[in-house]
């Protein structure tokens, strides 16, 4: 369960609709014919209702539950052979019913786009020109509030301090190449995304991968609330009047981010191309522009202003400034943890992109320093170093205007890095049981929406704790994302030990430089800053570890009891309570005398109800086979459903079910966008059309969990299956626990 599937092994996505609905492993399969075989129900009776919903003679009639024809809710499988065809569910089939329900669809449709069928999952890929904005928002923004971190502490000492900027910065952008050259190794080593949590858990070990993805996880929150605070920072240098509204302001762009986020990767990518590269072009110009002015005085450096030192001059102040200085570093691992995104060859495309990205991170951060150097600014409340040197660069003219409107546009939209790569790594994490399954579900937009909730939601949360001061947060930003470089780089030596493949020491040699040198980082902002704020985060790293560790804990628990267990010896022949399963076809056709022009519900005796039982399967575990059995049992015409999000996953299932032994028939149905509660609550309405006089039983397996705790982590698919048909006459929902004790 907790193990790579086989798309990992052929280096492909494994980002796909289909990770819901994990196969079944060989031995689960062995136990699912065994158990199959001695399965004794006779033939099955012949179901009094037509599977296919009559598709190919009569139409059933508008319902109560529907204003239009169930029957245009789905259509038969293309390519499927006659007899035992699927069926694909509409769009319309996942649409509520009620006034409400359909104003707000209505309203989603507006905000979100419609839906987006689970084909058109390769089509929501990101070309390298789409890519490298998105993805490198963050870390190139951070030029903008990363050179004034290192400064603001260097100040401290006094301005005869500053001199130590340049060999600083210097030892920064060595560090930049490094870890950009190291991250650019591990793409084609690991082209399945997922970057430092994956490569760090199979080389170092469970403990150390999610010790890596608890890092990440706080920096993608960090991200969103440091680059908002920093956005609005830049709004209100420009714009001091809206100071008093800054958080309000900047729960908002977190709220928009999310919105737009939720309209998909492609739809997301294509918000936020302009405003990257239209801070890319203006900062150059900034820099073209300073550096032909400081070319007029010679280069001479102007002296800054005296400012009195707080702080002795020390090796630890030194090193505070070069970790402060780091966070210009926060987001390259960006594109290592996105490779499923990009457009095929998914490992080439991220790669060149990577390059491109460090490229700009380095002249961008050097430029910047150099040229705020020649200039002798230093730090100053109410207005950040981009803005004085604007200020200075361009006295009239709009041209400061557009490098605060660049500026605070990149600033606010560098959240959008974590907003891709935070879901992703949720997914992974579920996949290997380390998450709440419901991250690994893809919406309607093909977006996580789960973990971009839950990324929003959290960003909101510490945004309004701090106020929305960058410089509150600042102190916790480091920490995380240098403990998953670190992780990562170390991670990528010992993989590179084990493969030995050619140039492997070549190969060792930049990950382990790049392992020391954010190592040396981590240490210097985890010891220089915990009484800042960074023990938050020091804290806050073993407690999420120790939090994963008890959701895998509970998931191989729930594995474990719903494992299916074969007899052992032969069991006892079938009780008299089964007999009517064995029965002759004509047992479904109901007693003589059984009226179909009688209310469904007006029935009052025994033998004036005609039966058809239908269990929804999902997997096929011991909850399922417990449905199944149950349902079997009842001496009733049976049908099984199964709802998949894609063909491939259907026609997988239908061998799982062939292992079994067909036992019962099967229907599926490919829900292409995804749902699962309307398409099968619109079946059942198209069956009872169809045959008015019949009760539908539906028999669904469920999970009984005693710790309240534990039933976050699974859906609840009954209730709102339950809820969908309250209104609907003539269907009964019983639920058939399994009780799984921890």
């Amino acid at each position: 369960m907790a193990g790579r599937s086989a798309d990992d092994d052929r280096g492909g996505t494994v980002v796909t609709p289909s990770a819901e609905f994990p196969p079944l492993e060989p031995a689960e399969v062995d136990a699912l014919r065994r158990v199959g075989a001695h399965w004794r129900v006779g033939a099955p009776p012949a179901l009094p209702v037509d599977p296919t919903l009559d598709r190919y003679r009569n139409r059933p009639t508008p319902g109560r539950f529907s204003r239009l024809a169930p029957i245009a809710l789905f259509r038969p499988a293309p390519g499927a052979p006659a007899g035992r065809d699927g069926l694909v569910a509409a769009e319309r089939a996942d649409q509520p019913d009620s006034p409400l329900g359909r104003r707000l669809g209505r309203l989603r449709r507006v905000l979100l786009g419609p839906p987006l069928a689970s084909a058109a999952v390769l089509h929501e890929r990101m070309r390298k020109l789409v890519a490298l904005p998105v993805l490198s928002s963050d870390l190139l923004s951070s030029v903008a509030y990363g050179p004034e971190a290192l400064l603001t502490v260097l100040v401290l000492a006094g301005s005869g301090a500053l001199g130590l900027a340049l060999p600083l910065s210097a030892g920064l952008v060595l560090l930049m190449v490094a870890v950009g050259i190291s991250y650019r190794q591990t793409i084609p080593a690991y082209p399945h995304g997922a970057g430092s949590y994956l490569v760090a858990g199979d080389n170092l070990g469970v403990g150390a991968g999610l010790t890596a993805a608890a890092g990440l996880m706080l920096d993608y929150v960090l991200t969103v609330s440091v680059s908002i605070a920093a956005g609005v920072h830049a709004i209100t240098s420009a714009l001091p009047g809206l100071t008093p509204f800054a958080v309000p302001l900047g729960v908002l762009v977190i709220l928009l981010l999310l919105a737009g986020n939720l309209r998909g990767v492609r739809a997301a990518g294509n918000l936020f191309v302009l405003p990257t590269y239209a801070f890319v072009a203006a900062v150059l110009g900034l820099l073209v522009v300073g550096y032909l002015r400081a070319a007029g005085r010679g280069f001479a450096p102007v002296a800054p202003p005296v400012v009195p030192a707080t702080e002795g001059l020390g090796l630890l102040l030194v090193l505070r400034a070069f970790a402060s200085g780091a966070v210009s570093m926060t987001g390259i691992e960006a594109v290592s943890n996105a490779v499923p995104a990009f457009r095929t060859p998914e490992w080439r495309n991220a790669r060149t992109t990577l390059a491109w990205m460090v490229a700009m991170l380095v002249v961008l951060f050097a430029g910047l320093t150099l040229l705020i150097h020649l200039a002798g600014l230093v730090p100053r409340p109410g207005e950040t170093l981009l803005s004085q040197l604007a200020r200075l660069t361009f006295p009239t003219g709009p041209w400061y205007a557009v490098i605060q409107v660049t500026t605070a546009l990149i600033l606010l939209l560098a959240a959008n890095t974590a907003f891709n790569d935070f879901p992703r790594l949720l997914f992974f994490m579920a996949r290997a049981g380390h998450a709440p399954r419901r991250f690994l579900h893809l919406g309607d937009r093909l977006a996580f929406g789960n973990g971009l909730v839950a990324l929003a939601g959290t960003a909101v949360v510490v945004f309004v704790a701090f106020g929305g001061h960058t410089e509150k947060l600042i102190p916790l930003y480091a920490v995380g994302v240098f403990l998953a470089f670190t992780l990562s780089q170390s991670g990528m030596v010992v993989h590179w030990r084990r493969h030995r493949g050619d140039g492997w020491r070549r190969r060792a040699l930049v990950n382990g430089v790049g392992a020391a040198l954010s190592g040396l980082v981590l240490l210097t902002a985890a010891v220089a800053k915990f009484t800042e704020g960074a023990w938050v985060v020091v804290v806050a790293v073993p407690l999420l570890v120790l939090l994963f560790d008890r959701i895998h804990r509970h998931y191989r628990t729930l594995h474990a009891a719903l494992a299916l267990r074969p007899p052992s010896a032969d069991p006892a022949p079938p009780t008299a309570a089964c007999g009517p399963a064995a029965g002759p076809p004509e047992a479904a056709a109901g007693p003589p005398g059984a009226s179909a022009s009688r209310p469904v519900e007006g029935e009052e005796l025994p033998q004036e109800l005609r039966h058809l039982v239908v269990v929804p399967v999902v997997r096929l575990n011991r909850a399922s086979m417990r449905a199944l059995a149950y349902a079997v049992s009842l001496g009733r015409p049976t049908l099984a459903v199964h709802l998949a999000p894609e063909d491939a996953e259907a026609d997988r299932f239908r061998e799982q079910w062939r292992a079994w032994g067909d036992h019962v028939r099967l229907e599926t149905i490919v829900s292409p966008y995804r749902a699962v509660v309307g398409p099968l609550a619109h079946y059942l309405e198209a069956l009872h059309t169809a045959a008015p006089e019949l009760v539908l039983t539906v028999v669904v397996p469920e999970v009984v969990l005693r710790r309240p705790g534990h039933r976050l982590l699974h859906s609840r698919t009954g209730q709102r299956l339950r809820r969908a048909l309250r209104a609907l006459p003539g269907v009964v929902v019983t639920t058939v626990p399994v009780h799984v004790v921890e």
